[in-house]
């Protein structure tokens, strides 16, 4: 038996590597009895004799889209114009990769657009407080250290089209060369290699190779894990009158009042009650 990591997933089969060798494996028939389904980012056993996956250990988070797992580390990349930031998107995908346990990077792009400096100023400074780590870049150019990130980790990119995803990927490996206008079909999101996941080696790290997550619904999560995910509630929380404070109606709630104070960002708690709004919403409907 060998020990490795998935690090491509193509018409069911399997790359694993195990520090020395690649091994392209199938999975056994029983992991389609229990339900289970190998994943890129998985570590697993293998028998190196029959080329078969024998046992997945267990992940401490699971993609859904991208079909991933055990990610460390996702760059979210959002441009200050042209597409104008989007706050909502911002927070949707924080609240998830919080849940998740993943390392969040915020990456915002295209300053050199920039007309309204002291009201982007106040909102990088504001997730800065909240213990993100920020890089800032012009439309060509992206700090050079970013590629120290990726180092042992396993990472994932995140934010909408037209932000400059491809600026980031081309500036974490040159190799890539890519054109705004290829990422889609560069990196497995073509009509017909949307099956095909695949680790890029970078650093002794990993980046998956898809622009990020393409569906950001907050699947699996309950009212409490959402607030939970917002991490400046969640430190507050007791200070609440009531333990399982929830922040939407609840007397003697201290978010709330930092909200009116200014102390929290009152966009964020908007979203929050949008997105509590969307998760009571989906319960609904079963």
């Amino acid at each position: 038996m060998k020990e490795g990591q998935i690090i491509k997933s193509i018409s069911g089969e399997y790359t694993i590597f195990t520090g020395e060798e690649k091994i392209v494996c199938k999975p056994r028939g029983i992991f389609r009895y229990k339900g289970m389904t190998p994943k890129v980012g998985d570590y697993v056993l293998v028998n190196d004799d029959t080329k078969s996956i024998v046992e997945i250990k267990p992940r401490k988070n699971d993609l859904i889209r991208p079909v991933i797992c055990n990610v460390d580390k996702a760059f979210l990349v959002f441009s200050v114009k042209e597409p104008d930031l989007n706050l909502n998107l911002l927070d949707r995908l924080l609240a998830i990769i919080e849940f998740n346990n993943i390392e969040a990077v915020i990456v915002f792009t295209k300053l050199d657009l920039l007309t309204d400096c002291e009201k982007y100023t106040k909102i990088r400074d504001y997730y800065a407080s909240l213990g993100y780590k920020i890089y800032e870049s012009s439309i060509s150019a992206l700090p050079a250290d970013i590629v120290d990130e990726v180092k042992s980790n396993l990472c994932v990119l995140a934010g909408q089209s037209g932000v400059g995803k491809s600026t980031l990927l081309n500036n974490i490996d040159p190799r890539l060369k890519l054109k705004t206008s290829e990422i889609s079909q560069a990196l497995g999101r073509g009509k017909h290699t949307t099956r095909h996941v695949e680790l890029i080696e970078i650093n002794s790290g990993y980046l998956a190779d898809t622009p990020g997550f393409g569906t950001v619904d907050f699947c699996d999560m309950e009212v409490s894990d959402l607030s939970h995910s917002f991490i400046e509630f969640f430190s507050h929380l007791g200070k609440c009158k009531y333990s399982t404070c929830l922040h939407i109606n609840e007397p003697g709630c201290e978010v709330k009042k930092l909200v009116e104070d200014g102390a929290i960002l009152k966009s964020r708690y908007d979203n929050y009650l949008l997105f509590v709004k969307e998760i009571k919403d989906s319960k609904k409907k079963y």
